[in-house]
């Protein structure tokens, strides 16, 4: 089996955690319920953008230079779990002061706060073995941990939200355990692989790393206001019920996402090999097989127009009717996600994260004005039109940004070579 098809059988096996909790959280939970689970996730999306100041991009770009061998790798990883602890000890520190503020905003306990910037630690941590299991095309193994973690994560959720009746807190709370235990694995794996020195770091990788990741905070945050700001924004003028029927929607579309992610991970690697070769006919293939990509993608997001109404009903059940209006629109904003992912890798590989930041964030901006604009007259159905409009501003200025930082025969793939 090749890495792409692990990888998407890897990313397929975690899209089905939400696709088998959805009917029964919907089931056992109210919306309310559901809603709280909503918005602890915003703010873990959230956290894991602060905090984990994308370290696992951080390491996974080293890889690329020159060559580097075992033991600055190591110590390369050394020093981002230093960065990274100093981050998670920061964001203790800001919530002891806001807090209360915070979870009164999103109406949730105040220590899922904590608990979600701990996870977002581990969740880092892990990804850090992902990223170089997957440089070093070693997609087994890549696949079995992230196969293994999303068993146990479905698992225990059911456990504690079935049997033991701790409603949206069970799902916290497996989130955590999980996040613990296989974050306890992944820094196993690093040691044993000769990848990580724990008490070895250099302050020039520090600042390498820095370098890498501040720039992308605004990127990163502009991410955020993309993805999950539309649930604050429905919950402050709608309720935290509104919340939870927009979450179905926003889940089952994401299973879109973890397509395009699982394409992109067995992708990435091949194309930066082959933009470090610069082969003129190569690069004409990349950009004939990217064309085909992002129009095959456009017209099948288009049929979700039609079918996803009907998995809405299906899986859901009552009392989330409303979320069969806005899935369509929300398919077709993934598929703009997808079709960004395409031309992102160029600006990485290029390493203008700060132009990148410059665009991520200007789209999160507008998707935040839609919001506020059409959320009061058009509710959930102006959120996922927001969300529509944004991915697609933003998948068209990155791709404009691409074809600044990197030369691609964009406008003529098709001339022979004289």
């Amino acid at each position: 089996m090749n890495s792409a098809a692990i990888y998407f059988l890897s990313n397929v096996t975690r899209a089905v955690i939400p696709f088998i909790l959805l009917p029964i959280l919907t089931r056992y939970l109210s919306t309310a319920e559901y809603g709280k689970i909503a918005m602890f996730q915003l703010l873990l999306t959230g956290m894991m953008t602060l905090v984990g100041l994308n370290l696992n991009g951080a390491s996974v770009r080293k890889f690329y230079d020159g060559k580097i061998n075992n033991i600055e790798l190591a110590k390369f990883n050394g020093s981002c779990l230093l960065v990274l602890s100093i981050s998670t000890c920061l964001f203790f520190l800001i919530s002891l002061l806001f807090g209360h503020e915070l979870s009164h905003w999103l109406g949730i306990p105040e220590n899922w706060i904590f608990l979600a910037i701990l996870i977002s630690s581990f969740e880092m941590i892990i990804a850090i073995r992902l990223g170089q299991w997957q440089v070093n095309n070693e997609a087994k193994k890549f696949g079995l941990f992230q196969n293994f973690q999303s068993l146990n994560n479905i698992l225990l959720s059911l456990f504690l939200i079935i049997f033991i009746h701790f409603a949206s807190e069970g799902r916290v709370y497996s989130l955590l355990i999980t996040s613990l235990f296989f974050c306890m694995f992944a820094i196993y794996f690093l040691i044993k692989d000769n990848m990580l020195k724990i008490s070895s770091w250099s302050i020039n990788y520090v600042r390498e790393i820095l370098n890498f990741s501040v720039p992308l905070l605004p990127h990163a945050f502009g991410m955020f206001l993309l993805s999950t700001v539309d649930r604050a924004v429905i919950n402050e003028y709608m309720g935290l019920a509104s919340a939870g029927v927009y979450m179905v929607a926003v889940q089952l579309s994401s299973s879109m996402s973890i397509v395009f992610d699982a394409i992109n991970k067995a992708y990435t690697p091949w194309l930066f090999n082959k933009l470090s070769l610069n082969i003129i006919e190569d690069n004409k293939k990349i950009v004939k097989l990217t064309y085909i990509y992002i129009t095959c993608v456009f017209f099948i997001s288009l049929t979700s127009f039609f079918i996803g109404p009907m998995v809405v009903n299906f899986v859901a059940g009552t009392g989330y009717e409303e979320a069969s209006y806005i899935i369509g629109w929300l398919c077709l904003g993934q598929a703009f996600s997808g079709m960004y992912l395409m031309v992102t890798n160029y600006v990485f590989y290029a390493k203008k994260t700060g132009q990148l930041s410059i665009v991520t964030l200007s789209s999160g901006l507008i998707h935040v004005t839609l919001l506020l604009l059409l959320v009061k007259d058009y509710g959930l159905q102006g959120a996922a039109v927001s969300f529509t409009i944004s991915k697609c501003i933003q998948f068209i200025l990155t791709w404009l940004l691409a074809m600044k930082v990197q030369h691609m025969p964009w406008f003529d793939f098709y001339k022979k070579i004289s």
